[in-house]
């Protein structure tokens, strides 16, 4: 048997009957997963990690407490398939996922099965863009929301979708949901710009719109990140001749990237971007 498992830690606080908390000396404090594993077990029990199905680390506080008040009110079958669902996240998407997802994604589905069970359904203006950005976990998403939809007996509206496709990006790439939601709403307003300074409306399932929200995220993860793409001011004189009006918006454009980041953005930016434009207004 693995070494880990054998390893003993010391019963917390039991949860429910699938769920406790546990102190370990090098890990302090764990949760671990497993069906049945709270029954008749009280604080001060000993439990070693062979006994869960699943364990992961509550290291920060404000996670910690959220998770602490969330399982007592969340049936304990949907706690045991929200494991099951993370594995399966965990497997399609051949990374480790960073541990907040055990309670964002608890919370999102308890609350998102709650809502659908009343009817409540909520839009999401980014749906086609998330499944532009991040095929891959919209992908498995999807097949999590007909898993939640078969064992829970209820439909959610195709949002969903794009919502548990956000926590699982956030999971794999260790970015916290707000960034991310943040983000896609400087590409909104930048989106939004370029149809009222065109004057077009943006079909979003055209091949171009895909591209140019896609060069738009990975500008933005540019400026994160400081990456400069290099000078081409040869290139710059052409498209300033050739694309006076895209070149303008792309400039407009990267300035409210530079506001809205509250960094600098690369000036060669505004070149790709106005090729991109080009392509909008010109797609043949």
């Amino acid at each position: 048997m693995d070494e880990k498992k054998e390893q003993l830690l010391t019963i917390e606080k039991v949860l429910n009957n699938n769920v406790v908390i546990a102190r370990h000396d090098a890990y302090k404090e764990v949760v671990l997963i497993g069906n049945g594993l709270g029954f008749n077990r009280k604080k001060g029990d000993v439990i070693s990690f062979g006994h869960a199905d699943k364990t992961f680390l509550l290291q920060d506080e404000a996670e910690k407490e959220q998770y602490v008040n969330l399982i007592p009110h969340i049936d304990e079958d949907l706690i045991a398939s929200i494991n099951e669902w993370l594995v399966f996240i965990e497997e399609n998407m051949g990374k480790k996922l960073n541990e907040h997802i055990h309670v964002a994604l608890t919370d999102h589905l308890s609350f998102a099965i709650t809502r659908a069970k009343k009817n409540i359904q909520f839009s999401n203006p980014f749906l086609l863009e998330i499944e532009t950005l991040y095929p891959k976990e919209y992908r498995v998403a999807k097949d999590v929301v007909k898993e939640v939809e078969n064992r829970m007996g209820v439909v959610f509206p195709e949002g969903e979708i794009g919502f548990i496709a956000l926590h699982i990006h956030s999971a794999v790439t260790d970015k916290a949901l707000r960034d991310i939601n943040r983000d896609h709403a400087l590409i909104s307003r930048l989106t939004e710009l370029i149809q009222s300074e065109l004057k077009v409306d943006l079909v979003k399932d055209n091949v171009n719109y895909h591209r140019l929200i896609q060069h738009l995220h990975r500008a933005i993860d540019r400026v994160h990140q400081g990456e400069a793409l290099g000078e081409e001011n040869k290139l710059q004189e052409v498209l300033k001749a050739e694309y006076p009006v895209c070149y303008n918006l792309a400039w407009k454009l990267i300035k409210v990237m530079q506001n809205q980041l509250n960094k600098p953005v690369d000036e060669a930016e505004v070149l790709y971007l106005t090729i991109h434009l080009q392509r909008l207004t010109h797609p043949n």
